[in-house]
């Protein structure tokens, strides 16, 4: 079973209501009618439902068995707008600020209603940049009670590749964190480990990526690295990981038994973490298309699921997303 297959295995038998605020992008509609077939996700679609199935029909797609909401005319609006005011009453948000934002904007709508229990999860970024996608989510569902940072993950499927998990691999973090610290790399570290064995189904084996392997460099950038290791070691013991592992000591067996004698990881890594965003964002972008992987992209440590796709991503991509954030749902749910 391929990964994607799994996701939508584990999707299919909790079926979770997923918010898709971009209804203007016939990706949204078409990646709608997809998760209808594959009857994994319910979707709730931001926007005026009469223009919505205009699209629909256009597109020659169905959605029945959708739910349609649009916030300008929600019953909903003044509560979500009392309760965006008031968490955002530290920075001096009003309840008509906070009503004309809800009013106006399909994302924070759809934000809001994740945040009160309304929805399971969101999945946005088709139309919006990253940081316009991301400001919401980090404001207003915030992170874990059990997390301090949010980081963002790729699984890749690696078509014939031994590496990994059966050519499995989770990367973080790619795209949120610039330069984490010795303890928001530890957290990664977890938060990674967690998200690897919900989505994938095996044990995570982690390794803190440098470029050096047990002291075969100096440096602050290895220092950094080797308190992290240390770190995630006391504070997450249940975590099986090691460092600090070159790349191929992490994931080539010969490699990882010569430079690495005696680790649990070395050799045998599915998840890698990056030392900072330089080298993450390098790293996953060689591993998807030099690679020609399938890439995942998902938020990890919120305290709700809210995911990101690229304004470039394609309707297949976006389906697979969607099914994804109901399987983090689906997780959420089951931890609680």
């Amino acid at each position: 079973m391929s990964f994607i297959e799994r996701i939508r295995s584990t999707a299919s038998k909790d079926i979770k209501r997923i918010v898709l605020p971009e209804s203007e992008d016939d990706r949204t509609i078409y990646a709608a009618a997809n998760v209808l077939t594959n009857k994994t996700v319910k979707p709730v679609i931001i926007g005026n439902p009469d223009e919505i199935l205009a699209s629909a029909a256009r597109l020659n797609v169905s959605l029945d068995g959708a739910e349609f909401i649009d916030n300008t005319t929600s019953p909903d609006v003044d509560k979500y707008a009392d309760l965006l005011a008031t968490i955002r009453a530290k920075k001096g948000m009003t309840f008509e600020q906070a009503k004309e934002m809800i009013l106006g904007d399909r994302l924070t709508f759809g934000v809001m209603m994740v945040k009160a229990g309304d929805a399971d999860g969101l999945v946005s970024g088709a139309c919006h940049t990253s940081a316009d996608m991301l400001r919401p989510a980090l404001q207003i569902i915030k992170t874990a009670p059990n997390r301090k940072c949010a980081s963002i993950g790729f699984v890749f499927e690696i078509p014939d590749c031994d590496y990994g998990e059966n050519g499995v691999i989770l990367c973080a973090d790619c795209a949120l964190n610039q330069d984490p610290n010795p303890e928001q790399l530890a957290e990664i570290g977890a938060e990674a480990a967690e998200s690897f064995e919900a989505l994938v189904g095996a044990p995570a084996k982690v390794a803190f990526l440098c470029h050096s392997t047990k002291g075969s460099a100096t440096h602050p950038f290895v220092d950094k690295v080797v308190e992290a290791v240390k770190i995630a070691k006391e504070k997450y013991p249940d975590v099986m990981l090691d460092g600090e592992l070159q790349l191929d000591a992490a994931i080539i067996p010969e490699i990882g038994q010569s430079k690495a004698p005696g680790s649990p990881v070395a050799g045998h890594a599915n998840v890698l973490i990056f030392p900072n965003l330089e080298a993450g964002n390098i790293g996953y972008k060689l591993i998807q298309r030099i690679g020609k992987a399938e890439a995942y992209s998902f938020l990890q440590g919120l305290d709700k699921p809210v995911n990101d796709v690229s304004r470039g991503c394609t309707i297949d991509e976006l389906t697979g997303i969607i099914e994804l954030t109901a399987v983090q749902a689906i997780q959420k749910a089951n931890n609680q």
